[in-house]
């Protein structure tokens, strides 16, 4: 095969790849929403990797339940709602921060230690603790290495409250009690459920 029907055949394949490449961004642009986006004042959009599945193995949290709750500085409250265990081999804890002091929140005191995470507003240095068994589970990362937890926790205004979720390694099964931990938070002691 001579140098110009290899270049001429690698062109193609570009123009091929870009082709399906703008294919798939202009099929993720649609919206819908016919152009109109509400805005809720100067906050910005919170970005989470809220789990999508809601069926038996994870069921959405009842906001109105409490199990537990943690209360930090500047008046930041997490009120958590449940701690499920689902048949994956997961633990998702869900919950809601609220500000309830008199300036904006950031959870950037919140993330984890590691340089590899994109975001810096995420609640990635959440812990589980199995007192008992005297292990630590951090939270669970993807393929691309963030966080399996909400992220773009930044700009909380006073008496705003955002819902949050973590997804840890489950505990044996025989560990229902555990404690979960926020840096600059006193941990919380929750019960898991099945």
């Amino acid at each position: 095969m001579s140098i110009r029907r290899t270049t001429k055949a690698a062109r193609g394949a570009v123009a091929m790849a870009s082709a399906v490449g703008l294919a798939l961004v202009v099929a993720g642009c649609g919206g819908g929403d016919g152009g109109t986006k509400e805005t809720d004042g100067d906050k910005p959009p919170a970005r989470s990797t809220a789990p999508k599945d809601s069926g038996p193995g994870s069921p959405a949290a009842d906001s109105d339940k409490v199990i537990g709750e943690m209360k930090g500085p500047d008046g930041v409250v997490v009120t958590l709602h449940s701690v499920v265990r689902d048949s994956g081999g997961f633990v998702t804890v869900n919950g809601t921060v609220s500000n309830h002091g008199n300036r904006a929140f950031n959870a950037i005191d919140w993330r984890s230690n590691e340089t590899e995470l994109r975001s810096r507003s995420s609640i990635s240095g959440a812990t589980l603790v199995d007192k008992a068994g005297k292990k630590r589970y951090l939270v669970l990362r993807d393929t691309n290495g963030e966080c399996l937890c909400t992220t773009g926790l930044s700009g909380l205004m006073p008496g705003a409250s955002r819902p949050i979720f973590a997804q840890f390694p489950a505990p044996p099964a025989k560990v229902t009690q555990v404690d979960f931990q926020l840096p600059t938070l006193p941990p919380a002691s929750v019960q898991i459920t099945d």
